[in-house]
């Protein structure tokens, strides 16, 4: 069902002038022509007509593709940008207006993506800047690759491998070459330049509703960068699907849309369309890489990840490639001002990156101390099911873990927990069981491979303090009260480094009266079964009483009272599922029925 989309704006009709006013103020290299709203025009603050001996580079279109195209205005690139309001090409006057601030007696290139609303009014300012004595060229770029090839007049579409041509003219340009030269150098580009794009919403123009055209589970390819249908819609795959797919269409011998064959030397850039996190771009140029490397035998020189062209708020990429040569990657390599070009790429991309090797640790345990031994002890089976018993018990309660702290959380404090348990079930036949104390150093060396965030360190560290204490016994077996003294010191390190105490609404809320109860219980006099038993219930009800504090530690503490009452927090309710499962285990172990 098509619903309101949440914008952070004032008046939708004022968007992209305030967008410009917000740019400029960031970068102080940039300025704007007055004449707002009608003329919307981001400039070199460097630049004027009466003075500029170099070509200037104008390019520019509908508003919404932010940072294209202002954001690359800058020496080096861009001399002037033409907004038009959003996903609507900028009128002639406004074309004009920008001819007139920047062009000096070198000229000027027009660089306009190819749909027709742009074509028409970049031409007709082309043509009366001519008439009034300068001297215009122009690109046009076509670089969509989704569409069959065209029958008609229109032509591919105009889309992200636009922003190479802008950086390939802008650094001809900035070198000095003539209008002519910088014009060949620009339309070269335009034409080794193949992209296509993929979608994973919709996007919400400013003050309207957002269309429910992609249904769930949906994925729109060959999209364009105005909203309109992508070429066809398919189930959402893996990124490696995706990629394949994308990079086959672009390569494809068929439609011969670019001309790279093997052996080649390519450039690569993932675009995000807005909506999409640097974290699921890096997957794609991750997966993209080896692919050109290995199935189209390309040589990728220079990969650009990040923003470029979005849609809005488009989530999904688009995938262009560009065959590149020393020319097209010194223009690409050369300096530039403009604030939204990636200039931490510098220099070639190695054919392999190895990952530097991790240092050896320094830990003084012989390796034959390590191991399953070949015949456990009493104490080894004990703490074999009571480890297994606890793994398991985490797995069981992963969803509910997972509930409880989207409401206290970020939502993923099963998933982490998953992680460890899985982790220490699948190393749990190579751990020294009948020596306590590295058994338990183990299961924090398990944790600490897998597990991230605030959870795996405190459990790493809860895991080290136990070690420690276990270490300072001098006989070979872990007795009930070196065990409670364990837990003891584990819970005080944790409070050391991770600041929290009893009432903070952590998982300590289920170690301390647990701990508390098992003291007291072995100091009067209580089996070790029984102490163990009542002091996994202790826990159990301080987990559960988390639900009536107020979090004092963890993201917790971001989240209203309200909220949190309806659930315990979910690090104690972790705590004390798998304390209370390895005493359970414990005590059928000792008294079989």
């Amino acid at each position: 069902m098509a619903f309101q989309g949440k914008k952070l704006m004032n008046d939708p009709n004022d968007v992209v002038t305030e967008f410009i006013e917000g740019l400029v103020e960031t970068y102080p290299g940039l300025q704007y022509l007055d004449g707002f709203p009608q003329v919307k025009v981001v400039l070199r603050a460097d630049v004027s007509a009466a003075t500029y001996s170099k070509v200037a580079i104008i390019s520019g279109g509908g508003s919404g593709h932010e940072p294209a195209h202002a954001g690359f205005v800058g020496e080096g690139m861009l001399t002037a940008a033409i907004c038009g309001d959003v996903f609507a090409s900028p009128p002639v006057d406004s074309i004009l207006a920008g001819i007139r601030a920047v062009t000096g007696p070198m000229g000027c290139l027009l660089i306009v993506k190819n749909y027709t609303g742009d074509r028409l009014n970049f031409g007709l300012a082309a043509e009366q800047a001519k008439s009034e004595g300068y001297n215009i060229e122009i690109v046009i770029v076509g670089d969509d690759c989704a569409l069959p090839p065209p029958r008609g007049i229109a032509g591919r579409r105009g889309l992200a491998g636009t922003i190479l041509v802008h950086k390939v003219a802008g650094a001809a340009a900035a070198a000095g070459l003539s209008l002519a030269h910088v014009a060949a150098e620009a339309k070269r580009a335009s034409e080794m330049v193949g992209t296509m794009g993929v979608a994973l919403s919709v996007c919400t123009l400013p003050g309207q509703v957002t269309s429910d055209r992609l249904g769930p589970g949906k994925m729109e390819l060959g999209l364009g960068i105005h909203g309109e249908p992508g070429a066809a819609v398919a189930d959402l795959q893996p990124v490696d699907v995706v990629v394949s797919h994308v990079l086959n269409q672009i390569l494809s011998s068929e439609t011969n849309y670019v001309p790279i064959t093997r052996g080649n030397r390519v450039v690569l850039m993932i675009n995000g369309l807005g909506a999409t996190p640097v974290m699921e771009l890096m997957i794609a140029s991750g997966k993209a890489v080896p692919k050109l490397q290995l199935e189209h035998g390309l040589a990728v020189d220079r990969v650009y990840t990040g923003s470029f062209m979005t849609s809005l708020d488009m989530a999904g990429f688009s995938i262009s490639i560009m065959k590149a040569d020393q020319d097209i990657l010194q223009l690409l390599d050369a300096p530039t001002k403009a604030p939204a070009w990636p200039v931490g790429v510098d220099g070639s991309h190695p054919p392999a990156k190895i990952p530097v090797p991790v240092p050896p640790s320094r830990s003084t345990k012989s390796e034959e101390s390590l191991g399953r031994p070949l015949q456990l002890n009493e104490e080894g089976q004990l703490l074999e099911v009571a480890i297994e018993a606890a793994a398991n018990a985490v797995i069981k309660i992963v969803d509910s873990l997972n509930e409880w702290d989207s409401k206290a959380g970020d939502g993923d404090c099963g998933s982490t927990m998953y992680k460890g348990a899985a982790a220490i079930l699948e190393d749990l036949g190579t751990y020294p069981l009948n020596d306590a104390a590295e058994t338990v150093n183990e299961i924090g060396s398990s944790i600490g491979r897998v597990m991230g965030g605030t959870s795996g360190i405190i459990y790493n560290i809860f895991c080290k303090a136990a070690y420690a204490q276990l270490k300072t016994s001098t006989q070979s077996d872990a007795t009930a009260k070196k065990w409670a003294e364990a837990l003891e010191a584990a819970i005080a390190a944790v409070s050391k480094y991770g600041g929290a105490s009893a009432g903070y609404r952590t998982l300590l809320d289920a170690f301390i009266p647990a701990s508390t109860v098992l003291q007291e219980k072995l100091n009067a006099g209580e089996d070790s079964v029984t102490a163990f038993l009542l002091s996994s219930e202790a826990a159990l009800a301080g987990a559960e009483s988390t639900m009536h504090m107020q979090a004092q530690a963890g993201r917790s503490t971001y989240v209203s009272g309200e909220i949190l009452a309806s659930v315990p927090d979910p690090g104690a309710m972790a705590a004390a599922s798998w304390y209370r499962a390895a005493a359970l285990a414990v005590k059928d172990k000792c008294q079989p029925s």
